[in-house]
């Protein structure tokens, strides 16, 4: 019977160097809370922030703070066994793009929508992010499939905070200096 190689993931990551590999994980860590200090540095819940109104399913304001932690945490996961499986430089290219790609956007989603407080561009902008957390979980897979389900999460929560979005403008907009 074959094993998949990624079976063999530890036991090849294990024989590197401890050090490289330790460092690696850390600054997957250090990469994935930067996005995370960025958006939350971006992500002002001010007297705009608590005018708006909130379908009653809404998951309490200090939730998100765990539930984003929780996903920076598995994204730093992710990125390091992706990293760790790449065996070549286009893939680790690769693993970076994807990544890096996500990162703007998801920093850009929460520019939209707290800083420029504008909820209906966020709406369009979270398509993006949510394409290229697919991309993600897909681009992954054959490389590392810890590290493609390890991300799943990030896109299912996406995906209800895209509903959340859709549903804020529905109930508040329009948005912008005509409203």
């Amino acid at each position: 019977m074959s094993q998949h190689p990624e079976h063999g993931l530890l036991m090849h990551t294990l024989g590197r160097k401890p050090q490289a590999s330790v460092r690696t994980l850390l600054l997957a860590f250090v990469l994935s809370f930067a996005t995370a200090g960025i958006g939350a540095a971006l992500s002002e819940l001010g007297p705009w922030y608590f005018a708006l109104k909130h379908p009653p399913w809404k998951p309490p304001d200090a939730a998100f703070g765990v539930i984003w932690s929780t996903i920076f945490t598995l994204c730093a996961i992710s990125g390091w066994l992706a990293w760790q499986a790449a065996d070549t430089l286009a893939l680790r290219r690769r693993v970076l793009y994807l990544f890096g790609v996500n990162a703007v956007l998801n920093i850009v989603w929460s520019a939209l929508y707290f800083k420029l407080q504008r909820p209906d561009w966020a709406l369009f902008e979270v398509v993006f992010l949510w394409l290229s957390i697919l991309a993600l979980v897909m681009g992954l897979w054959r490389l590392s499939r810890w590290a493609s389900l390890l991300l799943v999460t990030y896109w299912i929560w996406v995906s209800i905070a895209a509903v959340l979005n859709v549903q804020t403008v529905m109930l508040n907009g329009p948005f912008g200096p005509e409203s």
